[in-house]
């Protein structure tokens, strides 16, 4: 029995129990954190050390022990080349997601922050991430049919709650719709399962992967993929099973939304790798046309989608969702080459996606909003670390050739230019080029929002929600807050200009102008004076002096920038564990 496997699961677990008794707060408490999740992220590189790279293929760090002997159920783990990277992810970015907690706060700076809005409960947030945690690597590292199904569903319950109780304004509602969505695909996933249960007698997904679909039909097989296949894509999630991503992303808190996007979706993927592919060959070849057109589809939607956005964190959502067609067209085409697109591009997704929701969520605390238009622009100006790193993180995500994200989708599209035997090539290079057309929309939507958000001059608006609470449209409450308005606009207007005007002939402005609220809804304007241009300064919607990214910020991106750029310039270091198991789950020589 290996040790380390047990202990990612024991610690994370035992530290979340530990916080059923009230011991202690504050720093206690962000000690606590710390030092679970910390903890288990170095288990996780224990793992990766033990797992060597000398390229052998097979299950390590086995454990195997009798669960519930009366039905063959076992307790059996393992890792290899397709698992351990994931493992390591979910570690890393649980670990991350607490340094970012512990950062200074409306608690204070020796607690854990309160939520977005404004309630506290913090041991209540890292009990439930933790136990999200446990579910998450559990997944990963289950070899088990019925294993696996309960740890995909462990993580439901927490993520639950993340959304719903640190969620935003509609947390209720993107709480329900993401439970019953997941829930109704972990029926349709359970039938599967139980299917191939029924007809090969076993749950070890090491024999049915080695056995390659033996003893079960073509019919079989393809009724077995699609029942299962329904249930991951509902969490990947695949166009068109994706409806519940976007509000779940909008409303989660800023660490719901990077663990969702940067784990979370990446179970589903997982499940076609360790799962579906492997064990039912036939079923695979026969739903695989199918499943690369819900991918294109997928694609170019969610570039779409992402064009029509306002909000930052829902354009991100809906990226997400043409990114992940990226993963599920290598998978259906058949390939090593497919196939390791679509691990890669899972691991990119999941750095890209949690660096963006990192920053965003870091835009969103400093402008009390993401919504594009009421961000002003100019923020290269105003926080030019922030804006900085936005930029990087999207860039990433476009694909740019020497980072991370730009390998999984060039490989992707490789792969769907000479597809498996037996799949149709015409049908595939049509994918291709859809496929192609949603990087250039990717490209496309991620430079039309930091043209509007980090470039141009610093802007004040006036936002919406202060004149939708004052009341309809033609009442004296909304005539007199849209008087306001337009004389907070055309003040703001009158300093900017000045401003501009100062720095051009030498003299020394007084900083942007930053606009007020008082008490009664009347709105005035007036400068800050503590510059906008240096790290620190920076206007805000209340003129108070905004910081650029604290220390604790950048502990919890830098590494999230350096794995991107390792990946980006060498993936070798990725591609060399998947690939020889790539071709064993394959068969392929």
């Amino acid at each position: 029995m290996s040790w380390v496997l047990v202990a990612l699961l024991v610690v994370p677990l035992a530290g979340a129990l530990t916080l059923l008794v009230p011991y202690g707060k504050g720093r206690l408490l962000r000690a606590h954190a710390l030092t679970v999740s910390g903890v288990t992220f170095a288990l996780s590189l224990v793992a990766a050390a033990a797992y060597g790279s000398d390229g052998a293929v097979g299950m390590r760090l086995v454990t195997d022990l009798a669960w519930v002997p009366w039905l063959n159920l076992r307790f059996h783990l393992g890792v290899d080349g397709v698992s351990l990277p994931l493992v390591v992810l979910t570690t890393l970015l649980t670990f991350l997601c607490f340094v970012y907690l512990c950062r200074e706060g409306a608690d204070g700076p020796d607690r854990l922050p309160r939520d977005e809005s404004g309630r506290g409960r913090p041991r209540a947030l890292v009990f439930t991430l933790l136990l999200l945690e446990v579910g998450v690597v559990g997944t990963f590292l289950a070899l088990d049919l019925l294993l696996f199904f309960v740890f995909f569903e462990v993580v439901l319950i927490p993520m639950y709650f993340v959304i719903a109780i640190w969620g935003g304004r509609a947390r209720r509602a993107a709480a329900n719709k993401f439970i019953l969505y997941t829930l109704l695909g972990s029926v349709v996933l359970l039938i599967g399962l139980l299917f191939v249960w029924a007809r090969t007698g076993t749950l070890d997904m090491v024999a049915l992967a080695s056995s390659h679909g033996a003893g079960m039909s073509r019919s079989a097989q393809t009724l077995a993929f699609v029942a299962i296949g329904v249930g991951l894509a509902v969490k990947t999630p695949m166009w068109p099973l994706h409806t519940w991503l976007p509000a779940a992303h909008t409303e989660a808190p800023t660490v719901g939304s990077v663990l969702l996007a940067g784990v979370l979706l990446k179970m589903g993927t997982y499940g076609f790798a360790r799962i579906a592919i492997p064990i039912l060959p036939e079923g695979a070849a026969a739903v695989a046309p199918w499943l690369g057109a819900f991918a294109a589809i997928g694609i170019v939607y969610g570039c779409l989608a992402c064009l029509a956005q306002r909000d930052l964190k829902r354009m991100i959502a809906y990226s997400s969702i043409g990114h992940m067609g990226f993963v599920l067209l290598g998978f259906a085409t058949l390939t090593p080459v497919g196939l390791n697109a679509a691990l890669f591009g899972n691991i990119a997704h999941g750095l890209i996606t949690a660096l963006l929701f990192f920053v965003v969520g870091g835009i969103k605390e400093r402008y009390g909003t993401a919504d594009i238009p009421a961000l002003g622009g100019g923020m290269l100006a105003r926080l030019p670390h922030l804006a900085s790193l936005l930029t990087f993180a999207c860039v990433a995500s476009l694909g740019l050739p020497g980072l991370a994200g730009f390998w999984g989708e060039m490989l992707a599209l490789l792969g769907a230019f000479d597809p498996a035997p037996g799949l149709s090539r015409p049908l595939f290079l049509t994918f291709m080029v859809l496929g192609g057309v949603g990087t250039v929309l990717t490209a496309a939507y991620f430079l039309v929002m930091l043209s509007r958000v980090t470039h141009g001059r610093p802007t004040e608006t006036v936002h919406a929600p202060l004149l939708a609470a004052v009341g309809p449209a033609g009442t004296t409450e909304a005539r007199e807050a849209v008087a306001a308005a337009e004389r907070v606009t055309e003040k703001v207007t009158a300093d900017a200009e000045q401003v501009v005007e100062e720095t051009m002939t030498g003299g020394e402005g007084s900083g942007p102008t930053d606009t007020a609220v008082d008490d009664t809804g009347g709105a005035t304007a007036r400068r800050d004076t503590e510059g906008s241009g240096s790290p620190g300064g920076g206007g805000h919607a209340k003129g108070k002096r905004v910081r650029d990214v604290t220390p604790h910020e950048l502990a919890a991106w830098v590494p999230l920038v350096v794995l991107i750029l390792l990946f980006g310039l060498w993936p070798k270091a990725l591609l060399s564990l998947t690939d020889p198991v790539v071709h064993s789950l394959l068969g392929a020589p």
